[in-house]
Parts: structure tokens; C-alpha cells; sequence
């Protein structure tokens, strides 16, 4: 099988990506992921304003087959949420990457992604 992982986005091991454009950063979940995960039934974001830290949880996303907690590649302020999403979370599937976003964020520090996976690293860890 094979998924797709964009060459403008980082990714973290746990299965969310972020693109950088200027100090804002969109974070969601990979094709992997939403692979994995199945059937999405239920999304929890933080709220516009909530701060998020690098490396810890700022929300769930929950399948038929599990609850999994979203970390964040970044530390920075929520400005927008997705929050259609929020009552039609099994669109996360149709385009993860473009309208499947979950949150933007006000990056405090760019280099918190430098140590982020590319595309082509993303790809090789997952597909092995």
C-alpha cells in the first residue's frame, strides 16, 4: 500500500504533520494514521487561544478501534481550529493534509521542527 506524505510537511513518529508557512503552523494527522485508525468518530481540540507546548498532547482523536492522544511538533497559541471537523470528524479521512487539517498555531520558535521527520524519513519508518 501505498500513502501519500507530502514534501512541504514535517512529521513526528506519532503520526502528526506540520507545515510551516512564516510563525503559522497547521498540525494535523497523516494518511498513516488515519489509515491505522480506521473509521474516525470523535475529535477533541483545544480551544483558539489555548497555549500548546512541544512534545505534549493538545487533544484525542478517536476511532472504532482506539483512542489516540495528538502531540504537538510545536510550541506556540491556537489561532483557528477546523472546527467542521468537530462535527463531521470522519472527513479527517477525505484530505488529511489539505481541508483534514485540525489546528493553526502561532509558532513561538520555528526551529521547534527542526528535528522533525521528512517526507521521505516519514515514509521509510512507516512503510518500512
Amino acid at each position: 500500500m501505498s500513502l501519500e506524505y507530502p514534501g512541504d510537511l514535517k512529521y513526528l513518529d506519532t503520526h502528526e504533520y506540520v507545515r510551516l508557512e512564516g510563525e503559522i503552523a497547521t498540525i494535523g494527522i497523516t494518511a498513516f494514521a488515519v489509515d491505522q485508525l480506521g473509521d474516525i468518530v470523535f475529535l477533541e481540540l483545544p480551544e483558539v487561544g489555548d497555549a500548546i507546548t512541544k512534545g505534549e498532547t493538545f487533544g484525542t482523536v478517536e476511532s472504532v478501534k482506539a483512542v489516540e492522544d495528538l502531540n504537538s511538533p510545536i510550541t506556540g497559541t491556537v489561532i483557528d481550529r477546523n472546527e467542521p471537523l468537530l462535527d463531521s470528524p470522519e472527513q479527517v479521512a477525505d484530505d488529511p493534509y489539505g481541508e483534514g487539517w485540525l489546528i493553526k498555531v502561532r509558532v513561538n520558535d520555528p526551529g521547534d521542527i527542526d528535528d522533525a521527520l521528512t517526507a521521505d524519513e516519514y515514509s521509510a519508518q512507516v512503510e518500512g
